[in-house]
């Protein structure tokens, strides 16, 4: 992760918030504070927030799992569409947190094997179990799909 100051003053705590996060293969991904924490013009709105990014980990890794645990039970997969969202409240001691995140999976099967409704509620079951973001969390982790 790289910030700079530049020449904004920093010490009135009216600096960018902006950032970068730079991955081993290369990539770079700009990334701010959100909006709804530090406003406009201090935070950059089109930047990826680690709100977001977190929301974003847990529905990869479950999509992942899924997706590998579909191929073996012979089920193809033609798409994984996740509109998931989080949300954000106070925790039991009072502290700002992610207290819930719901994955809304919509996903199209393809060939002629499909997964009957309690098959494809197991799976989904056993990518939430197999899923190693989801058991670093204390945020509750739901999967409705869609």
């Amino acid at each position: 992760m790289i910030w700079e100051r530049g020449e904004e003053n920093f010490l009135d705590n009216r600096y960018s918030r902006g950032h970068r996060w730079e991955f081993d293969g290369g990539l770079s991904i700009p990334a701010s504070s959100s909006p709804h924490v530090v406003p406009v013009p201090l935070s950059v709105e089109a930047n990826v927030d680690p709100e977001e990014a977190f929301i974003a980990s847990l529905s990869s890794c479950h999509m992942l799992f899924f997706l590998s645990l579909a191929a073996q039970y012979g089920f193809l997969v033609d798409s994984y569409d996740d509109e998931a969202v989080g949300v954000m409240g106070k925790d039991a001691a009072g502290r700002s947190a992610m207290l819930r995140v719901v994955l809304r999976p919509a996903i199209v099967f393809g060939g002629a094997r499909k997964p009957t409704a309690s098959q494809l509620e197991a799976l989904h079951h056993q990518a939430h179990e197999c899923c190693f973001i989801a058991n670093s969390v204390k945020t509750d982790v739901v999967v409705e799909p869609t």
